[in-house]
C-alpha cells in the first residue's frame, strides 16, 4: 500500500470536494460533444475544457478560440450555432466544463484598440451563461505573439516597462468586467497564475525581464475588477512533471504566499479570488520516452507512479481542480471509445475519483 505520511493512498482517495477536468489534444468542439456526451461520460472526469468553431462568410471553418484575442470582433449570431450544440447536449456527470479562450493570434498591441478582444470576451461571457458551463479556461501561452514580454512590445524603446504595466493591468480590468459582465459569478481556470512569472524570476530580480513579466499586471487588473462571487483559479501547468510528491507541497506555498510579492492587486482579495489547482500531464515527454501501451515501465508515468502524482495533487489542491493533460492518449474519439489509452491508466482516475 502506498503511503504519503500519515496517511494511505486508499485514504487520499476518498471523494474530495474536488473536480478532475480533461484537457488535451483529443479537445472536443461543441458539436463533437453533443453527439458523444454519453460516452464522455463514461470517463472518470467532470467536465472537459472545449473549442467553438464557426463558419466564415466564405463557407469554410474557423476556431473563436485562436482567434479571438485579435482585432475580429466575432458576433451572437456566429456563436449561436455552438450555443444551440450545448443547449441540447444532455449533460449529466460532465458539470464542469470550459470554454477555451486563447491570447491568439495577439497581434494587437496593448495600446491599440481593444475593443474586438473586449467584444469577444463579453460573448464568452454570454456563451457560458446561456450554456449554463462553469466557465472560460482563459489560457495564456503566448503560442503566436509574446504579448507578456516587456522587450518584446512595439514601443518598449519609448514606453518604460512601468507604462505598459499600468497599460496591462487597465487591460486586465476591461476583460475582467467583460468575463463576468453576464455572469457574476463566473469561473475562470488560468493554465497559469503569478506562478508563470515568478518562477520564471527564480523568486528574484524583476519582471520586466521575463517572458511572461507582464502576465502579473493583467492579473491585478482582473483582481482589481473581480467581484466576489468570481472565482480564478490557477491550474499551475508547472506541476505537469511531477513524480516526487512533495513538490505539490512546494507548489501550494508558491501559489498562497511566495508570489505575493509581485502581487500589486489587495492580497486579501487575491487569496479570496484565486482558489489552486494542479495540472498532471499522464503522457509527459512522450517525444523523448514515447508513450508505451504495453510496457508501461517505459513510459514517464507508470499507472501507479502516475495513482500517486494524481492523489496527492487532489489532496493538497484547494477546493476546486486538477485537471489532466495527453497528447498522444485520446480519452475520447470518433469510434465512441478511448485511443492509445490502456485501461490501467483510466481505471487510476477512476479509483482516484472513486467513479
Amino acid at each position: 500500500t502506498l503511503v504519503f505520511a500519515d496517511k494511505t493512498l486508499s485514504d487520499l482517495s476518498e471523494k474530495p470536494p474536488k473536480k478532475l477536468i480533461e484537457f488535451g489534444w483529443d479537445e472536443p468542439s461543441t458539436s463533437f460533444i453533443k453527439e458523444h456526451i454519453s460516452e464522455m461520460e463514461k470517463t472518470p472526469f467532470d467536465g472537459t475544457i472545449f473549442h467553438v468553431n464557426y463558419k466564415r462568410p466564405d463557407g469554410s471553418m474557423g476556431n473563436f478560440t485562436w482567434e479571438c484575442w485579435g482585432n475580429k470582433a466575432f458576433t451572437i449570431d456566429e456563436l449561436k450555432p455552438a450555443i444551440d450544440d450545448l443547449k441540447n447536449t444532455k449533460f449529466s456527470t460532465f458539470t464542469d466544463n470550459f470554454l477555451r479562450f486563447n491570447v491568439s493570434p495577439g497581434d494587437v498591441d496593448w495600446f491599440d484598440d481593444f475593443s474586438a478582444i473586449i467584444n469577444n470576451a463579453k460573448l464568452s461571457s454570454k456563451f457560458a451563461k446561456e450554456t449554463k458551463i462553469k466557465g472560460i479556461l482563459f489560457d495564456i501561452e503566448q503560442y503566436t505573439s509574446q504579448l507578456f514580454n516587456y522587450s518584446k512590445q512595439r514601443d518598449c524603446a519609448i514606453k518604460s516597462w512601468e507604462q505598459y504595466a499600468d497599460q496591462v493591468r487597465k487591460r486586465g480590468r476591461e476583460i475582467m468586467e467583460a468575463f463576468q459582465s453576464e455572469y457574476p459569478d463566473i469561473t475562470i481556470f488560468l493554465t497559469f497564475g503569478y506562478c508563470l512569472p515568478w518562477a520564471e524570476m527564480g523568486g528574484k530580480g524583476n519582471l520586466s525581464e521575463v517572458s511572461y513579466g507582464l502576465l502579473a499586471p493583467l492579473l491585478d487588473g482582473m483582481l482589481d475588477s473581480a467581484l466576489p462571487n468570481v472565482k480564478i483559479v490557477d491550474g499551475y501547468e508547472l506541476a505537469y512533471s511531477y513524480k516526487d510528491v512533495s513538490k505539490f507541497d512546494v507548489g501550494y506555498k508558491m501559489m498562497s504566499e511566495d508570489v505575493l510579492p509581485i502581487v500589486h492587486a489587495d492580497h486579501e482579495k487575491y487569496r479570496s479570488i484565486f482558489s489552486f489547482g494542479f495540472g498532471i500531464w499522464m503522457d509527459c515527454n512522450w517525444r523523448e520516452k514515447g508513450w508505451h501501451t504495453d510496457d508501461f515501465s517505459k513510459n514517464f508515468y507508470t499507472p501507479e507512479e502516475f495513482e500517486k502524482t494524481v492523489a496527492t495533487a487532489i489532496k493538497t489542491a484547494d477546493d476546486e481542480y486538477v485537471w489532466i493533460y495527453t497528447e498522444t492518449p485520446k480519452w475520447w474519439t470518433d469510434a465512441d471509445k478511448p485511443d492509445k489509452l490502456p485501461q490501467e491508466y483510466f481505471d487510476v482516475l477512476k479509483r482516484v475519483m472513486k467513479k
